[in-house]
């Protein structure tokens, strides 16, 4: 074992990370929240493969996770089969037919809440069509089999969770949901240890469960559409009929002797998690140890370059070009690593996207599954924010995404996650907004070796970053390397964030070398709430991470 390494896990020790991995020898599941996750397992179980698991997982946590899980979301699921194929299916939502550019400026040209709270701030859903679709190409079990245990959780009830309670009754949540009678009916008053029933919604699984086109044509289309039109949404039942999920194929990459099959755009995290890369690789950033100030100040300066190119390039494929070949050449990763003072911040003011003309011809949550048969999924999906708009749609007892606000309303100011989004992510109908979500695997001879992703809105791609540098660079078990204090810098605004459990010490030489830290001693902020399984020493390894109430499981 090298010397840093050791270091590091004396470390994490003193800093209660030393938790053990699961250990499994025939299937993994993590997932953010843990009935969620014994759904999985009974699913691998009883038969299904990993996309089963994951299809069943996913519903589950729209009845036991309200804060992300969701039917009326929409996100992304990354496969790779143990026959070497891989696949990316975009349930990612869409801008409405009726949506316009500017629909969220008032008369001053200042934006509006409407993209963040609200029957006008979801896109047209898409999670159901992105099981459905995984489930009818992938899976083995029935439909019906995968749907029953969050038809059963959400008639049945389930027991409120203490990080599920605490959740309700936070000011902000308090204060969102109750602005619309049915979330307040339905969420708001349930205790911790109580048992939370959700008939609407039981009842809206079942028709899914009898037929996933119900959501999209049928009763629920139609309810959904009514109570659209009622109360000023602009999601149509023409919105729902015509909504597609879509197969697209992954980015793929390498980081040492590791090959990285990761997420295309609509999402920005794939891209961002090869550039980066790419940018770390071969600059001995590591030599100082995890948590130094000089490898939390390189990587910083990595991270902040990404983002500066993100706000510029990057929207919906079937909408814009994508110069992922140019931001991935080897020679403009080279220039953009070129710039960094290994000493010395760069202020983000003095960063501008990188210039691609003279190079050669592009609040959430996350859960992994490997079956018996190496068969890897990652997914993450969301509602953008924590409980989406608020909404929960009359009758049929689903929350609504606030995904509208993913678009740059006003292209050069800040969204909901202070993120500077440019031109290519401008509002336009039919339109998926860009995306933070990054699930991505990671193999190792072919094989599969690690599956990792997170919640956490602009913060997932840096936390998934950190997590794959700590397994693979640091040399960490993947419980330590999800549980490490991480970092995020996003370029705009010029900030530095820290966790909890990076030294006084270290953020003052950090402050000494230019950064800004002003967030450090005033809140306690999360960057990104990472699930992983790494496939090491003939053991599927969960890492469930301690900042949440995530749980790995495995047989």
């Amino acid at each position: 074992m090298r010397f840093r390494t050791l270091i590091c896990l004396i470390v994490a020790s003193a800093l209660g990370y030393a938790r053990q991995p699961v250990h499994a020898r025939h299937g993994m599941v993590v997932a953010q929240e843990p009935i969620a996750t014994d759904v999985g397992v009974k699913v691998l179980q009883s038969g299904g493969n990993a996309i089963d698991a994951a299809v069943a997982v996913g519903l589950a946590l729209a009845v036991t996770h309200p804060f992300a899980g969701n039917i009326g979301g929409g996100g992304f699921m990354l496969v790779r089969f143990a026959d070497g194929r891989s696949t990316f299916i975009d349930f990612r939502e869409k801008a409405p037919l009726a949506s316009s550019r500017n629909m969220y400026l008032d008369a001053n040209g200042n934006v509006t809440k409407d993209s963040v709270l609200g029957w006008r701030a979801s896109g047209v859903p898409g999670s159901v069509r992105g099981f459905e679709l995984a489930h009818k190409k992938y899976g083995h079990k029935s439909w019906a089999d995968v749907v029953e245990p969050a038809v059963r959780l959400a008639s049945d009830g389930f027991t409120v969770s203490y990080s599920l309670g605490q959740s309700l009754k936070s000011e902000g949540t308090v204060r969102k949901l109750s602005m619309f009678p049915d979330s307040k009916r339905i969420f708001l008053g349930v205790d911790i240890g109580g048992n939370l029933l959700q008939p609407e919604l039981a009842a809206t699984l079942k028709r899914i469960q009898a037929n996933p086109d119900d959501f999209y044509e049928g009763e629920i289309a139609r309810k959904l559409a009514a109570d659209m039109k009622a109360n000023g949404g602009l999601i149509t039942l023409q919105d729902l009929q015509d909504y597609r999920a879509i197969e697209r194929t992954p980015l793929r990459g390498k980081y040492h002797d590791y090959d990285v099959i990761t997420s295309p755009p609509p999402s920005s995290g794939g891209v961002g998690i090869l550039q980066m890369l790419g940018m770390l690789e071969g600059s001995g950033y590591d030599k100082t140890g995890a948590g130094s100030a000089a490898s939390i100040h390189y990587v910083a300066e990595v991270m902040r370059r990404f983002y500066a190119d993100r706000s510029e390039y990057l929207g919906d494929p079937d909408f814009v070009k994508n110069p992922i070949t140019k931001l991935l050449d080897p020679t403009y990763i080279a220039r953009r690593r070129a710039t960094i003072d290994r000493q010395h911040a760069t202020p983000s003011s003095q960063i501008r996207p990188g210039n691609l003309n003279d190079q050669e011809s592009t609040q959430t949550t996350h859960f992994n599954v490997v079956d018996s048969d190496g068969n890897a999924v990652a997914v993450t999906y969301t509602l953008n924010g924590g409980f989406g708009s608020g909404v929960t749609a009359p009758g049929l007892g689903f929350l609504l995404n606030n995904e509208m606000d993913d678009f740059a309303s006003k292209p050069g100011s800040e969204n909901m996650f202070h993120l500077i989004q440019g031109e290519a992510n401008a509002i336009q109908p039919g339109k998926r907004p860009l995306s933070s979500m990054t699930p991505t695997i990671l193999l190792h001879d072919g094989k599969f070796f690690m599956a990792v992703g997170a919640p956490g809105g602009s913060r997932i791609i840096n936390g998934v970053l950190q997590v794959i540098l700590n397994v693979l660079d640091f040399h960490m078990n993947v419980q330590d390397a999800v549980d490490w204090p991480r970092f995020h810098h996003q370029w705009m605004p010029d900030e530095l964030f820290l966790e909890r459990g990076i030294s006084p010490d270290t953020a003052s030489i950090l402050r000494g070398m230019g950064h800004k830290i002003e967030s450090y001693e005033a809140t306690d902020p999360i960057v990104a709430r990472v699930e992983a399984i790494v496939n090491a020493d003939g053991w599927l390894q969960g890492g469930a991470d301690g900042r949440g109430n995530a749980k790995a499981e495995g047989y």
